[in-house]
């Protein structure tokens, strides 16, 4: 209990803003659901329980007083694995085109506020496992490796909006996964898609990550 008690108490604002942003998500999707009388949203519930999980995993993490070097390497990789799913939601944006036209408005507002709450959960991790990371690692430049994993981000979100992989995928099946990752870095103009969409929507990543740190977060927010 004291475990979650920890976390809890030193980032009461923060979980406040992060309930808030959730509960508008949920109060919107009703909506939708009730006037649409389609629950074909529900997925994006999913999804932000997925984006929830590097989230816990840097609080968690936070909360360990004697955590090594190795163990903080371990836990890195598996949250860098699951990252990318905070801000996959931003690509659900593509589901509006089969949604009800007649309140197009609502499909937008609804994925809006859960890719927003996504981005939020994003931006929010990658900031405590900088600090983390700076604590144990000081030789490493912070902004420089955040930047990286943000790209390293919109490649995993092309892989999962395009190709179709999952996280765990990178246990379940890695074979076909690593072959694919190796034929998008080999033959760079036969998959100028890829890149494309890696360079574009990891540096939409940055310029968040930049306002968040340099505007939202700088007002210390805890």
């Amino acid at each position: 209990m004291e475990t979650l008690q920890k976390p809890i108490q030193s980032k009461f604002k923060t979980l406040v803003l992060v309930t808030a942003t959730l509960s508008f998500s949920l109060i919107m999707l009703m909506v939708r659901m009730k006037l649409n009388k389609s629950f074909f949203y529900l997925f994006l519930v999913w999804n932000i329980f997925l984006a929830f999980i590097p989230y816990i995993i840097t609080m968690y993490l936070n909360t360990k007083t004697n955590l090594s070097k190795l163990k903080l390497g371990f836990w890195f990789f598996i949250w860098l694995a699951l990252l990318p799913n905070a801000p996959y939601i931003v690509t659900d944006l593509i589901h509006i085109r089969i949604g009800n036209h007649t309140l197009l408005w609502l499909d937008v507002m609804v994925i809006l506020s859960f890719a927003l709450s996504g981005l939020l959960l994003f931006y929010l991790s990658i900031r405590d496992m900088e600090k983390l990371i700076a604590v144990k690692f000081k030789q490493i430049p912070i902004t420089t490796l955040s930047i990286l994993i943000m790209f390293l981000c919109g490649f995993g979100v092309y892989l999962g909006r395009f190709l179709r992989y999952n996280s765990w995928e990178i246990i379940s099946n890695p074979e076909v996964l690593i072959s694919d990752v190796f034929n998008i870095i080999v033959s760079p103009f036969q998959n100028s898609g890829a890149w494309l969409f890696t360079l574009g929507f990891g540096g939409f990543l940055v310029v968040g990550y930049l306002i968040f740190k340099n505007i939202i977060y700088s007002k210390n927010v805890t």
